[in-house]
């Protein structure tokens, strides 16, 4: 892992050497100079291996720290800047930052406020590189509409794509709210049917009778108000895809006609005797124990063979957490547009609690969290107050006190590490903080 690296720039040598000594303390790899000048030279040598963070005195003689802040900005954007003053008046603390600078501290500097300022400044830059990797992971999967970046879920998109290749009958099994609509949809645009329809219907939002018609159309005069032939979305589907959703909702009248057409691949409109063919796909999805309904007598056994040909299983988002900041990002720029907002991203704390919350309700409710965040952000970024309480307050220690801060972290640092399979580097990225900083951590709390 690439250590944090932090350049120092102030004329006076004595302020320069305590500063060097309060970041290679906290485990930086500092790099110091008494001329602006110089540290724009720097500046301009590190090339990909940039500094993460510039602390620059704002008087200096050659070139005054808001000089460097201007080069700094043009020759490494992402590099955040710290302005160290000894004249911290509230203008030039204001003209400091409007100019681009994170934050500033004032001589004589307090060592805990210098720690601190710097490693907000560096969760910034963190923040910052990430939402610029997750748009970009966004710019190459947004064409197929399912956004997955676990790996269970990438296999599972695969063997979709290969599913899709073939023209079998498919059952979507999964909670609610995990995107089974959404993959019957990619299903059908990785298809060779995808120049074709794709026309869903909620099977359990209609009575049978309703169903039936709307599956299967009449004929005209069939019964009162059929004053002209309707045809079905079965019919008006030909050569696409049918989607029936919540398909363990039928009735057992309705099981029986689906039967019938996917055995014999023709439908009767209510009141004629004259079958048509059809040319179709369907899927089908539930999230429901199918099994066990067929096992109980409440979905009939031969239709399960006939739409179950081929089974996706979605597993539910607390099962693919490496999901989460990248379905945010996508949530966010949704909803910024449709709000007029600009929000660039998610706090390093408020994604903590994102990454650690069990999502009953899945993607579904991780979008109108998100969508809930923006319509109360003011600033840039959705920070952790604007999560809603059942989101945030996620531990609770085994006798069912509240826990500590400590016993937080600790619970937090192990889960992840389980779940990078004690991959420090990869814990560490996720933590938001260097390897140093994590086996103080690991020390302090004493993890193995």
């Amino acid at each position: 892992m690439k250590k944090t690296r932090i350049l120092i720039v102030d004329d006076e040598t004595i302020a320069l050497r305590n500063l060097e000594y309060i970041m290679k303390k906290e485990g930086y790899d500092v790099k110091s100079t008494l001329s602006g000048l110089q540290a724009v030279k720097m500046l301009a040598k590190a090339g990909e291996n940039e500094f993460d963070v510039v602390l620059t005195d704002l008087k200096m003689p050659d070139m005054d720290g808001m000089g460097v802040l201007a080069q700094a900005r043009r020759l490494c954007p992402d590099t955040e800047v710290i302005m160290v003053t000894g004249y911290a008046t509230m203008d030039s603390a204001i003209e400091a930052v409007k100019a681009g600078a994170y934050h500033y501290v004032s001589k004589p500097f307090k060592l805990e406020e210098v720690r601190r300022v710097v490693k907000k400044a560096l969760e910034k830059r963190a923040l910052k590189l990430e939402n610029r990797r997750l748009r970009e992971k966004l710019a190459t999967i947004n064409g197929v509409n399912i956004i997955a970046e676990d790996a269970d879920m990438r296999k599972v998109l695969s063997t979709a794509k290969l599913i899709a290749q073939s023209d079998v009958s498919i059952l979507i099994t999964g909670e609610s709210g995990t995107g089974k609509e959404l993959m019957a949809r990619f299903i059908h645009e990785q298809s060779p049917r995808a120049n074709g329809p794709f026309m869903g219907i909620n099977c359990g939002v209609f009575t049978e009778e309703l169903l039936s018609n709307e599956l299967f159309g009449h004929e005209k005069g069939s019964f009162t108000g059929a004053d002209q032939r309707k045809k079905g979305l079965i019919e008006t589907t030909a050569g696409g895809t049918l989607l029936l959703d919540e398909i363990t909702e039928m009735s057992p009248g309705m099981q029986v006609k689906l039967l019938r057409t996917l055995q014999e691949r023709e439908i009767l409109r209510i009141g004629s005797t004259e079958p048509v063919k059809i040319d179709i796909r369907f899927v089908a999805t539930t999230n429901r124990d199918i099994l066990k309904m067929v096992s109980d007598g409440h979905f009939r056994q031969d239709l399960y063979f006939r739409i179950n040909v081929m089974n996706i299983y979605l597993p539910p988002l607390a099962k693919r957490r490496q999901d989460i900041p990248l379905l945010t990002n996508h949530f966010i720029n949704k909803y910024n547009s449709r709000s007029n907002k600009k929000v660039t991203g998610v706090s390093p704390e408020a994604m903590r609690q994102l990454m650690v919350y069990d999502f009953p309700g899945n993607v579904r409710e991780l979008e109108n969290i998100v969508e809930r965040a923006i319509v109360l952000a003011r600033g840039e970024t959705i920070e952790i107050e604007h999560l809603p309480e059942m989101a945030v307050h996620t531990f609770r220690s085994n006798k069912g006190n509240m826990p500590s801060l400590d016993d937080q972290e600790r619970s937090y640092i192990e889960w992840v590490l389980d779940q990078t399979d004690g991959n420090k580097t990869k814990a560490a990225e996720i933590l938001g903080i260097d390897r140093v900083s994590l086996w103080r951590k690991l020390k302090k709390y004493a993890i193995n």
